[in-house]
């Protein structure tokens, strides 16, 4: 089936609410004219969840409002406005109440009920809630398992003022069959363990029975997409007794607040119908821009109860500086808005506000709805060659029960398909493999727990115990330890917004059906490609028949700096500059000798730095002398290699898997590299080098060469690059352009890999298979393929670094092996002790070379 018969099926059955067929313009008018970005920078972005996109004419509206009108502090002279109706401050407080105003009517929000008070962010907004809630040691927090961990986080005030905080879970059973929303005395609310840091003891005669509680749930969770019931709001508010099943917890008086972060852009909650204390917002999460504010949607009655403590300039109506005296203002938008508020982002969210409110929240909601569960019904479908499923999905088990009907699941599942993929055997991809392949055919989506623990074990079946395990394994947020004892530790998420497109999902499923399904014309679980290694003269593969020579050799003195080439160099042990020592690895002398460190520790590369490509470095042996190079630098910096340093100047430091006894050089030389990097940071030298076997029963190692004492090297000490292995990857590039109308291929050469040895014969690909080199006199043991990243994809370019795809993307079509992109052969040499002996062996260019020599 073609793409235009697929599309064809689609509106089939969606066109009905897919594109907003009624409205004032079609999703593709909306992308042609207000986000053509995408299509210049050929992006497909299905992170919403994480903020949603910006509009073209959003911000040209913002720009023309900012360009014409002068808003100045709305704190200033705001008492003074009808006597100055021109003053710039007075203007502002207008903008500033009308923006108010237009947030409770995108909520339903009567202003004789609610305030609308603006913070940084929702998360300023439940912080707010949190420390200024009434706790006492009678009060409960009780919140959803599906809760994000700045909801969380206010379990840290109501401990800490002796309260007690517990989850729940809960089961909507009144949907299962589809039945009403309406029908919400069918919830079902069950306890998790309480959580309390001291023993409450009440006074005789005194009870719980006064304190208030606070309730929390999220109208959307930012994980699966589950919508709660907004019944909640009336159930606990008025039935907790029923709720909680007659318990200790339906003691007092209970306030509910609702993290509507997510879930506002399709479904804001109803305020008039669902009466809640408090809802947050963020605004960038609504329409992009601006970022950095939000909102706490606060009833009346119920910020009458919360403690303000802190006073600001705005939030006083007079203080003393020499005694304890202050008075407070009284409206509550004054009395909470701490400093001067973000006037300037807020006078902009009305130019957001207009392009939801001209699309309406109920479009938004069908047309995400179609693409949802579009995603949803393709991504179930694949299958390997097998049979075996591809996807696995997280959702509730209600929605798969109502999914063929549109308004039901429209009002229970947001736009949001978390997931997570299997292989052929079963065994898991991981997320993060799916995020960077991702991210190399241009698709923008997020992965891990996205902020939201429980949700997070709850959906992958993590335990206690195997969250432990995972953190006790190194495992923390934001890293790469995707799947630990054979389980994944996240999952990936899409979540669309209102201008996303049928185009945006069929991409994805077209992505996840060629980069992960396994069929017969594809390698099997992921196995590299491989090609059998030549016979020359129909002779064996011994040292007679070598078909292979060393085309160039390169030395990287300092790390992540540009190397040089030469034609002969000796190896030495590592650390060369010290005289004693005894080694059993050798290296390219005073290879990766040297790296720069920034003045907080952090270790300096191209992926951080990649300006630090245009640092060139060349050693003299016969002088004894590094010269350093920058564009950036008038003067050619001179390092001598033979001056040594006292203990005093030395330190270790731990990198890898590595202990590194250092020294440091002078102020002269750390200004010279400050300058060539544009940062502060200092050159440090390795002295000597043991493995401290630093992540040991952790997380993976980075260093395949973990028992050898390297110079700062990440895997290995050599790398060896194929020129053959070059030259079919440059074809597979030109073919995949071809397939691309307007891609022009981007041809590399070997040294885009930083390789030290290029070899050239043969096959491409048959270094896969060597399992010894012979190169001149001298062996190596190779450790396996080395391990790719983006940093290959930085062009070096008349003084600047440009970024593309390619070359990773089409090596990660062939060269994928359990999540990671192999090209090149990493290299331990093979040579006895040279303790006591004052010359080292050379490698030449030129020198033959014999993969898997006889003995």
């Amino acid at each position: 089936m073609d793409n235009e018969e697929d599309k064809r099926e689609f509106l089939n059955q969606y066109g009905l609410d897919y594109g907003y067929p009624n409205g004032p313009k079609t999703v593709d008018e909306i992308r042609a004219t207000e986000f053509n970005r995408l299509h210049q920078n050929g992006t497909v972005y299905l992170d919403h969840a994480g903020a949603t996109l910006y509009s073209e004419l959003q911000m040209e509206a913002v720009l023309k409002d900012l360009t014409s009108n002068v808003y100045g502090n709305p704190r200033i002279l705001v008492f003074v406005r009808y006597y100055s109706q021109s003053d710039s401050s007075s203007v502002t407080s207008d903008i500033v109440r009308e923006a108010r105003q237009q947030v409770l009517d995108y909520f339903n929000a009567s202003a004789k009920d609610y305030t609308c008070i603006f913070t940084s962010g929702a998360t300023a907004a439940l912080k707010l809630v949190g420390e200024a809630f009434p706790w006492s040691s009678g009060s409960n927090f009780a919140y959803t398992m599906e809760n994000h961990n700045s909801v969380l986080g206010i379990r840290e005030y109501a401990l800490q003022n002796g309260a007690a905080a517990f989850a729940v879970d809960v089961e909507d059973v009144g949907h299962a069959g589809g039945m009403s929303r309406d029908n919400g005395a069918q919830m079902k609310i069950s306890p998790h363990p309480i959580q309390r840091r001291t023993e409450v003891k009440f006074p005789e005669g005194q009870c719980a029975g006064n304190a208030y509680n606070l309730f929390a749930f999220p109208s959307e969770c930012n994980f699966s997409g589950l919508r709660f019931n907004l019944d909640l709001v009336k159930l606990i508010k008025e039935d907790s007794g029923i709720m909680f099943g007659g318990s200790a917890f339906c003691k007092g008086c209970w306030l509910v607040l609702i993290d509507a972060a997510k879930g506002s852009t399709t479904q804001p909650p109803d305020l008039l119908k669902y009466p809640a204390d408090f809802v947050v917002i963020s605004f960038y999460k609504l329409f992009g821009y601006p970022t950095g504010l939000g909102a706490l949607i606060v009833r009346n009655d119920a910020a009458k109860l919360l403690r303000k403590t802190y006073f600001s300039g705005g939030t006083v109506t007079a203080s003393f500086a020499d005694m304890d005296f202050v008075k407070r203002r009284e409206a509550l938008e004054e009395l909470f808005e701490d400093g001067t508020s973000s006037f300037l982002s807020i006078a902009s969210i009305r130019h957001g506000f207009k392009i939801l409110n001209s699309l309406t929240a109920f479009a938004i909601c069908r047309h995400t709805t179609s693409l949802t569960l579009y995603l949803k019904k393709s991504l179930l479908a694949l299958r390997h060659e097998n049979g075996a499923p591809v996807c696995t999905l997280y959702e509730n088990h209600a929605s798969k029960v109502v999914a063929f009907l549109f308004q039901v699941f429209c009002q229970k599942t947001g736009p949001i398909v978390s997931f997570n993929l299997k292989r052929a055997d079963g065994s898991w991809f991981g997320y993060r493999e799916v995020e960077k392949l991702a991210s190399l055919s241009g698709i923008q989506l997020r992965t891990g727990c996205f902020c939201n623990p429980g949700a997070c074990a709850k959906f992958l079946g993590l335990s206690h115990l195997d969250l432990l395990s995972n953190l006790e394994a190194g495992h923390v947020c934001w890293d790469d330890n995707d799947i630990i004892n054979g389980k994944p530790t996240g999952a990936v998420r899409i979540s669309f917004g209102y201008m996303s497109t049928y185009e945006d999902a069929k991409k994805f499923v077209d992505f996840v059906r060629d980069s992960f399904v396994s069929m017969t014309t594809k390698s099997e679980n992921g196995k590299l490609s491989q090609k059998t290694i030549p016979f020359c003269g129909g002779q064996g593969m011994g040292l007679q028949s070598a078909c292979y020579y060393l085309k160039s050799i390169t030395i990287y003195p300092i790390k992540s700096c540009s190397g040089f080439s030469v034609e002969s160099w000796p190896l030495s042990s590592t650390g060369s500059f010290c005289s004693i020592q005894i080694m059993s690895n050798e290296c390219l002398q005073h290879d990766r000798e040297w790296l720069l460190k920034s003045l907080n520790g952090e270790i300096l590369t191209q992926k951080k730095v990649p300006e630090m490509c245009f640092i060139n470095t060349f050693i003299d042996l016969s002088k004894g002398i590094m010269f350093v190079e920058s564009p950036r630098c008038k003067a050619k910096l001179q390092i001598d290699l033979k001056s040594g340093s006292s203990p005093s100047e030395r330190e270790e430091i731990k990198w890898h898997a590595q202990r590194y006894e250092v020294q440091h050089y002078e102020n002269d030389v750390n200004q010279w590299f400050s300058i060539a990097v544009g940062r502060p940071c200092i050159l440090i030298r390795c002295f000597s080098s043991q493995p401290s076997c630093l992540n040991k029963g952790r997380s993976t190692n980075m260093c395949r060469d973990s028992e050898a004492q390297l110079n700062f090297a990440n895997e290995a000490q050599y790398l060896l690059i194929s020129e053959e292995s070059v030259c079919d990857l440059n074809n597979r590039v030109s073919s995949n352009a071809q397939k691309e109308s307007g891609r022009t291929a981007v041809q590399v050469n070997a040294m885009r890999f930083r390789p030290n040895l290029v070899v050239s014969g043969g096959e491409p690909y048959a270094e896969d298979t060597w399992r010894r080199i012979k190169v001149g006199n001298q062996f190596f043991t190779p450790l396996g393929g080395c391990t790719r990243c983006q940093m290959i994809n930085l062009v070096h370019q008349d003084g600047q670094v440009q970024r593309s795809n390619e070359p990773l993307a089409t090596l990660a079509s062939y060269r994928r092996v359990k999540g990671k992109i192999l090209f090149g052969l990493l290299l331990r040499c093979e040579m006895e002790d040279t303790c006591g002996l004052h010359t080292y062996p050379w490698l030449q260019v030129g020198q033959e070379v014999f993969p898997n020599p006889e003995e």
